[in-house]
């Protein structure tokens, strides 16, 4: 791999000479066995532990074909996503690989005893597929994780809507987290060029997510005004639909679980922020019960932050344990879009407060081709900026996963994969330093 390092790292390669570079048999990746999906049987989701069950490999280049691309990736970063398949839940995702490759001959190319996760990246174009025109061997780029395959009319107006919709490297084999990944062309993106590889690779996922969750027409179509309850609003997720609010003129009410995390959401331009531990709230009174005085505690707190008013919409990812409140607190006519269960998957709610009120719940699901495209506009114009908090190397994923799974992070965790150390890759060091504060807010912590 070293000579492909040294290609992207000298100013003088071109794109012939990336096209003719020579591609190794393999390369390292970070995998999952199909072997040792019952490693975790009988252990709470909160015992089951990344750092035993990823691992970094040496895998076979896997066979490049029409519409598709080979890219060498300079970093990567760790989703939710990576956590359930590294614990193997809900489901394997294995059972994701059997039936893709079932698809078709090529499919097949997926349905391997190992999974290659990742569902982000930011690096260089080595090798474009038949049919592949928009791409050439040394773009930088980074990808957005919709797998599709447009051969149903459903997916035509909204792409995520295709029957055959999956999710790089969570649903399909050769993911991010690793040296090479096999990505289709059109999960490309021009690399923004004021920021480093790591940087770059960071929003890819989550910002697409959030963009279509709580901007998109598809989602909660916010509006300046509004008043957005955005849960775990300096995470991985949460931290970019605080910016989404802000940018959009709406009013953020961001709910956090400690201090320092209140103090980043601050630092991003939010003023109404509810630390849910040191206000103790607790919305189940036991694993079968929730409390609606509690709703009701929470409720008048954040008419206190909004001077009276109820919130519009409810950005919801953690699921069953604030599903409920979230249901209760939004106001007649508002709106909760959901993209996640990362509390559990169950969501229980009193009816009452949602077909009474007229509100509405809207399942939200990535991006569409074009919204991951606008969020990454957005990224490249500096108007929002990567919340990356922490870089582990490659080998140092299973943490970086474990990290993920027991919330001990901030914002984005990303792992660098070829690039040897942080900082490399800026091409625009002008637009840099203008946004250079926003940029390292997370880092600042």
């Amino acid at each position: 791999m070293k000579h492909i390092l040294d290609a992207i790292q000298s100013p003088d390669t071109t794109s012939a000479d990336f096209a003719h570079i020579k591609l190794p048999e393999s390369y390292r990746a970070v995998t999952v066995h199909k072997d040792e999906t019952e490693m975790f049987r009988g252990l709470e989701s909160r015992d089951k532990d990344p750092r035993k069950s990823l691992h970094l490999d040496e895998v076979p280049l896997p066979e490049l074909g029409p519409g598709e691309a080979l890219v060498a990736v300079m970093a990567s970063s760790v989703n939710y996503n990576s956590v359930w398949t590294s614990i193997f839940e809900p489901v394997s995702t294995f059972g994701f690989l059997e039936r893709y490759g079932r698809l078709s001959d090529l499919s097949k190319r997926h349905d391997l005893p190992y999974h290659i996760i990742g569902s982000d990246l930011a690096g260089v174009v080595l090798r474009t597929g038949p049919g592949v025109n928009a791409w050439q061997p040394g773009d930088e780029v980074v990808a957005h994780c919709l797998s599709v395959e447009l051969e149903s009319s459903d997916g035509h107006n909204d792409t995520m809507l295709d029957p055959e919709q999956r999710i790089w490297g969570f649903e399909t084999n050769f993911g991010g987290l690793a040296e090479i990944a096999l990505v289709k062309s059109n999960q490309l993106m021009p690399k923004p060029d004021h920021l480093s590889w790591e940087e770059a690779a960071s929003p890819g996922l989550v910002n697409s997510t959030a963009y279509r969750q709580l901007v998109s027409r598809n989602g909660a179509g916010m509006k300046q005004g509004d008043n957005v309850l955005i849960w775990g609003a300096s995470g991985g997720l949460g931290s970019y639909a605080t910016q989404f609010a802000l940018a959009g003129g709406a009013n953020p009410i961001c709910v956090v679980s400690s201090p320092e995390k209140a103090d980043i959401c601050r630092a991003m331009g939010a003023e109404a922020v509810i630390d849910r531990n040191a206000d103790g709230y607790k919305f189940w009174k036991d694993e079968h019960t929730q409390d609606p005085k509690e709703w009701k505690r929470f409720g008048k707190r954040i008419r206190e932050l909004t001077g009276g008013e109820d919130v519009d919409i409810v950005f919801e990812h953690p699921g069953r344990e604030t599903f409920g409140a979230s249901v209760y607190v939004t106001r007649k006519g508002g709106t909760i879009v959901t993209c996640a269960s990362t509390s559990g998957y169950n969501h229980e709610y009193d009816n009452r407060y949602l077909w009474m009120s007229l509100k509405r719940i809207i399942g939200s699901h990535f991006a569409n081709y074009r919204e991951a495209w606008e969020a990454n506009r957005l990224i490249a114009k500096g108007k929002i900026h990567p919340t990356l908090s922490k870089v582990y190397s490659l080998e140092e994923t299973g943490q970086a996963a474990y990290d993920v799974h027991r919330n001990l992070h901030q914002g984005k965790v990303g792992v660098l994969a070829l690039a040897p150390s942080e900082g490399l890759g800026v091409r625009n060091p002008e637009m840099r330093e203008k946004h250079i504060d926003a940029i390292n807010r997370f880092r600042n912590i």
